[in-house]
């Protein structure tokens, strides 16, 4: 599970990183790819939701 966890997060952090210039489309798709990887791995919905609003 936290293999998986780490796995996604990883490769959504290098796909971000590997870009020249940060837009904001960017930014929201790698946070629904963060939360997408968090439900996986059997985070509590709230918590997924508290991150969002953050």
């Amino acid at each position: 599970m936290f293999d998986n966890l780490t796995d996604r997060l990883s490769r959504t952090l290098r796909n971000i990183s590997g870009r020249g210039r940060l837009t904001e489309d960017n930014v929201k798709d790698t946070l629904r790819e963060v939360r997408m990887a968090l439900l996986e791995a059997d985070v509590a919905l709230p918590v997924v939701r508290e991150l969002s609003i953050a």
